[in-house]
């Protein structure tokens, strides 16, 4: 029999990856510790985070390299959140000015690595961090000229604010919003474009922003994924009593907490649901005055943050993630919802839309804010009224997610564009899980 390929040997860049932190920064460190499964990498990261690195036992120089570009970006960071007035809101500005200064990371991951990417070192080199599509990676033209394969993603956001939340958006200072498509006049992002040989897009939205003479490289790849040692229970699904719902995140306006606590609140009053809210934010004293003017207090519950690794605990005893966010890009919280078998409740926009296939949830069409309470109001009532389908829903659910949503099958999935990338096989990969049965 004929041996297997050997594993390619892949420089990862992930300027955001830490084990210790949320988001962005958890998405690029799950990946690339996921990748060492399918491929000799090495990571080429911010040094901020080689404390938490070494803390999992990677030896620098070894395993992985810090960069360190805090005397530029330090003080540009906080200008940044000067013009933010603070913590919360205005993302689309945080990201404008990443994208600025991310150029300076490459440049000094060139000087570094430059040499050994034109002597052949790496087979491929892959950009995982920034996410943001809006960040162009000027040594993807270098890797071309070095005949090195560079490769990006899953690049994700920018999902436009559907209409009817103009209110939501200026409260969440996104003023900057309207002008994010200015980023594709950068003609260093064609360069960049030209120079990438695989793109991997977390969304459609973002494969849709893709210029069309480089849709053939476009394959397209949730970013999120759950670890399956993070998310280890299995909710009950017992229906044989009042139903228990969760919502968890940031308590801000486009998350829709306030809504879905109008939504429910017929439900809540009535004693036939409870609700669990976690996380915290802005709107959290709103939101607790919105449920004693309901008259809802007593059936709700406000944990305020929990740590990442205690979240399940709290989910686990719920029938329904209720999450009525208006603009989420990736979703990871339904994800993590679905893999310890809580049903989810969303509404039908950007990420959670994507990733809750038939069966296995329940969608509320978007539309403008009493279009969303009101169908909310229904899906939760028709829940209610009859449940007998959630352990069904639960199941698939919890299915879906193991198969197809842990880190170790998205490597899994990357390790297929890589292959193609090499030439080891002639059809583009369509890893795309939610259109798996």
């Amino acid at each position: 029999m004929p041996s297997s390929p050997a594993k390619p040997s892949v420089l990862v860049i992930a300027e955001a990856a830490n084990p210790d932190w949320v988001s962005v920064p958890l998405v690029g460190w799950s990946l690339a510790a996921a990748l060492r499964e399918v491929a000799d990498i090495h990571l080429v990261t911010q040094i901020r985070n080689q404390t938490a690195i070494k803390g999992q036992g990677w030896i620098e120089g070894q395993d992985f390299t810090a960069i360190d570009t805090e005397p530029v970006t330090r003080p540009i960071w906080r200008a940044t959140q000067a013009l933010r007035m603070g913590k919360g809101g205005a993302w689309t500005l945080n990201t404008a000015v990443n994208s600025l200064v991310y150029p300076y990371f490459e440049r000094l991951v060139w000087n570094g690595f430059g040499a050994d990417l034109k002597a052949g070192r790496y087979d491929i080199v892959h950009r995982v961090t920034p996410l943001t599509p809006t960040a162009v990676s000027p040594i993807a033209a270098k890797c071309a000229a070095a005949g090195v394969p560079f490769m990006v993603g899953p690049l994700n956001g920018g999902v436009p604010w559907p209409p009817g939340f103009e209110v939501e958006r200026r409260r969440e200072r996104e003023w900057l919003a309207p002008l994010r498509s200015l980023y594709k006049l950068n003609p260093k992002r064609g360069r960049m474009l030209r120079s990438t040989r695989a793109i991997l897009a977390g969304s459609r939205y973002t494969a849709s922003e893709v210029p069309a003479q480089f849709q053939d490289r476009v394959i397209h790849l949730p970013e999120n994924a759950i670890d399956p040692a993070r998310f280890n229970r299995r909710a009950a699904q017992d229906v044989s009593g009042p139903l228990r719902a969760c919502f968890i995140g940031r308590m801000v306006p486009y998350k829709g907490p306030d809504m879905l606590l109008e939504a429910a609140a017929g439900l809540l009053a009535a004693g036939r649901l409870t609700l669990d809210m976690v996380g915290d934010g802005p709107m959290r004293p709103d939101l607790e005055a919105l449920a004693q003017r309901l008259g809802v207090s007593h059936a709700v519950t406000f944990h305020g943050n929990v740590a990442h690794d205690r979240v399940q605990d709290i989910a686990v005893k719920a029938n329904l993630l209720t999450f009525p966010s208006i603009r989420e890009f990736g979703g990871g919280v339904v994800l993590e919802a679905m893999a310890l078998g809580v049903v989810p409740v969303i509404v039908d926009y950007a990420g959670p839309g994507e990733l809750v296939i038939d069966g296995t949830g329940v969608k509320v069409p978007i539309g403008q804010r009493d279009q969303i309470i009101t169908g909310l109001r229904a899906a939760l009532s028709a829940l209610v009224d009859d449940p007998s389908d959630l352990p069904t829903m639960s199941a698939r659910a919890f299915d879906h997610a193991h198969a197809y949503f842990t880190w170790p099958a998205k490597a899994r999935q990357i390790a297929e564009v890589y292959d193609w990338v090499l030439g080891r096989t002639a059809t583009r990969p369509d890893p795309i899980a939610m259109d798996c049965p």
